[in-house]
């Protein structure tokens, strides 16, 4: 199976998946970068990606092609509120062939499993594109919105930006799921 859980020996690929995908120019290769929102190189490190894993209650996802090399991720997080889905990244040039997609999907059947009722993230407001690409996934504008803070060392804004936050109600528990039985 292409998508499965992230472990931490995956690290080294994934911290360069994700932030050849969000910033620098190589992330300009794909339509869903932040790089001309955010001065710098790195969306993320080490020490995150392994906080991230180690977050109870959460998962991170990968998306692998059949030679084995890591071309997407998604993290998944059980909050009270819901599934918090954050960080879902495709390898630029893969943009546009239906790994996102496929990464969605998995996050649905996790929510699922997780009798979690509700997706939930945030998308930086101003990403209009971003957001009608969600919004064509099932997702809707709860009208809330959030700051936007990022540590000096994850890039520079270049104009004031906030977040959006975004849902998608999940249906109850299918048997047809095949992620995470």
């Amino acid at each position: 199976m292409p998508i499965e859980p992230a472990m931490p020996e995956d690290i080294p690929a994934l911290l360069i998946l994700v932030n050849s995908a969000f910033r620098g120019e190589s992330s300009k290769k794909g339509w869903t970068h932040e790089a001309d929102l955010i001065i710098g190189e790195a969306r993320t490190d080490e020490a995150m990606l392994l906080d991230m894993m180690l977050e109870p209650n959460a998962m991170m996802l990968k998306y692998r092609n059949e030679a084995g090399r890591i071309e997407g991720c998604v993290y998944l997080q059980v909050k009270e509120t819901g599934l918090y889905l954050g960080m879902l990244t495709v390898e630029p040039e893969l943009q546009n062939a239906g790994i996102g997609k496929k990464l969605l999907t998995a996050a649905d059947a996790f929510a699922r499993k997780r009798r979690c009722t509700r997706i939930y993230m945030s998308v930086i407001s101003v990403r209009k594109d971003l957001i009608a690409w969600y919004e064509r996934h099932g997702y809707t504008l709860t009208g809330e919105t959030a700051p936007f803070a990022v540590e000096a060392k994850y890039g520079v804004p270049s104009q004031a930006l906030e977040f959006a936050i975004m849902e998608k109600q999940t249906p109850g528990l299918y048997e047809q799921d095949n992620f995470f039985r």
